[in-house]
């Protein structure tokens, strides 16, 4: 039975840990969609953190251990989502980074969310988005952050559309928007 739940909040919010207790809760297999690049030795740490979090998924991408498969999908999203079983237990974490390497990468940005819509729109199975919500903080002081920001505002509001239901997280603590 296809359901698609969106989980929103700010940076250490506990969102990714809230979405990953969704996911647990639907049969196993699960497929878990990372967008993150390490580019530098900080980023190489949170990625590792979230690896050991989530039982089974110290296996490289792709590759199985327990119920967890991971797959990186940096910039092609869509492709990836489209590539897995229709009716299998799928985490996309996170949309904003997903958002701002395309940005960084020159992608045009609406198709990239009509796909990536698309995609989830065929899913059969459950399906959790995680994102930040990041037009709670200050303006951001270049026109760069500023279009990120606008951009993953106009991306939270379509996937939310599409959402069966939308979970705020804040301080640990899910609210239920949708």
């Amino acid at each position: 039975m296809r359901s698609l739940h969106f989980v929103l909040g700010g940076a250490r919010s506990g969102k990714s840990r809230h979405a990953e207790t969704l996911i647990e809760a639907a049969p196993a297999p699960w497929h878990y969609i990372a967008t993150a690049q390490a580019f530098d030795d900080e980023m190489r740490e949170r990625i590792a953190i979230h690896r050991a979090r989530r039982k089974g998924a110290l296996a490289g991408p792709g590759e199985v251990e327990g119920a967890w498969q991971t797959h990186d999908a940096p910039l092609d999203l869509p492709g990836v989502l489209q590539t897995l079983p229709a009716r299998e237990t799928v985490l996309v974490d996170c949309l904003t980074l997903w958002l701002s390497n395309l940005m960084l990468n020159d992608h045009e940005l609406k198709p990239a969310a009509e796909r990536l819509l698309a995609a989830l729109a065929a899913r059969e199975g459950t399906t959790v988005l995680v994102s930040n919500e990041v037009g709670f903080g200050i303006v951001p002081e270049t026109p760069l952050g500023r279009r990120f920001r606008d951009e993953a505002g106009f991306l939270n509001q379509k996937v939310a559309a599409a959402a069966d239901s939308v979970t705020l997280v804040v301080a640990g603590l899910p609210m239920k928007v949708k």
